[in-house]
């Protein structure tokens, strides 16, 4: 596919994301224009099985360099529009998500056969989490028992392109054994997950906050964080986002399956904004190059959002928590903004190299 394709998908994307953000909140208590009323029970999927899908999707298919993987982000895309704009095709455009996920598959089979490595093999095996958590929202069961399968997507597609950018480190003997035992900690969480629910998520909490510490401990954020400008940015993004994801894990196994309400709201988006978006602020510098062909440079005003993203997280969970829901409802109103800030200094950031480069 030519390259002048990409910044459409990349549009549609995200289209979808502003959506979810919208439908978040509006969900959290604002009591602003609803679309429509089916806008409320798409906050999830539009996220990540449409936005983040299509985001990761999309950077794989350039790294593969093949036309047809393409289609995965076509389609997770076609399949989010379809669910904002088409509300009688809501089922079909569902199975567009699946047949997106099918063709993300076969790019990750692509790419193992070309790159035969544990990260690779780990990064299959979050788009099978992405896969069975799409599965269970389109096949009608509640949104709750499908954001545990997205959240494994997440964490393990990151976690893997850690290890990628990272496999030059010399490791102590026991860090690998002790990192696959979290794996194995984290499979057997979502294998109860699936038949036992409320016992499950206390599973996948403690391998996720075990993940997490790992990741603390021997990500190479630890030396760059020393360094200066882009490097350090970075650096300041993960170590925040690990913090974040401890923090949900600890929830999690502390408080199990809860399927609405402050806690709920607690035990995700400490994990989906803190450690999620801690990442793609991080990683923005490294994406966007690759999928548009374009160079972002750092911009030191990216702190600005980062700082914001962290300082309201902390309000929104101290909301949840404390049952006060003005506090949650402010915290909520200044994630979205952090998140949109970001968005718009990198736009700038890449229609500035453009201009300088032409």
């Amino acid at each position: 596919m030519s390259a002048r394709y990409r910044p459409l998908i990349l549009a549609g994307a995200v289209i979808c994301l502003l959506a979810a953000l919208w439908a978040a909140l509006l969900r959290i208590g604002w009591n602003w224009p609803v679309p429509s009323p089916r806008l409320l029970g798409l906050h999830g999927p539009l996220m990540v099985a449409c936005f983040f899908s299509a985001l990761i999707s999309l950077e794989r298919a350039v790294a593969l360099g093949r036309a047809w993987a393409y289609a995965a982000p076509v389609l997770a895309v076609a399949g989010g529009l379809g669910l904002l704009f088409l509300p009688g095709m809501a089922g079909p455009a569902g199975w567009l998500l699946i047949a997106g996920n099918l063709v993300f598959l076969a790019t990750g089979w692509a790419v193992i056969r070309r790159q035969n490595e544990f990260f690779t093999w780990l990064l299959q095996i979050a788009v099978v989490a992405l896969l069975v958590g799409d599965l269970v929202w389109i096949l009608g069961r509640p949104v709750f028992l499908a954001v545990w399968w997205w959240e494994i997507f997440l964490v393990l597609t990151i976690a893997a392109e850690r290890l990628e950018l990272g496999r030059l480190q010399r490791l102590p003997a026991w860090a690998f054994p002790v990192f696959w035992f979290l794996l194995l900690i984290l499979g057997t969480g979502m294998f109860i997950v699936a038949v036992q629910p409320a016992a499950g998520v206390r599973v996948l909490g403690l391998g996720l906050a075990g993940c997490a510490l790992w990741l603390l401990r021997f990500d190479i954020a630890r030396r760059t964080v020393r360094t200066t400008a882009l490097p350090r940015f970075v650096a300041v993004c993960l170590l925040s986002g690990y913090l974040w994801l401890i923090l949900g894990g600890i929830l999690m196994t502390a408080y199990g399956l809860v399927p609405a309400g402050p806690i709920y709201d607690a035990l995700l988006h400490s994990i989906f904004v803190g450690f999620v978006f801690a990442m793609i602020f991080g990683h923005a510098p490294i994406i966007f190059p690759a999928v548009l062909g374009l160079p972002v440079h750092y911009n030191p005003l990216s702190y600005g959002p980062l700082a914001l993203l962290n300082l309201s997280l902390v309000l929104r969970l101290a909301g949840d928590l404390a049952a006060l829901p003005g506090l949650r409802r402010w915290g909520g109103l200044l994630n979205a903004t952090a998140i949109v800030i970001f968005l718009g200094l990198t736009a700038a950031t890449v229609i500035r190299g453009k201009i300088r480069g032409s």
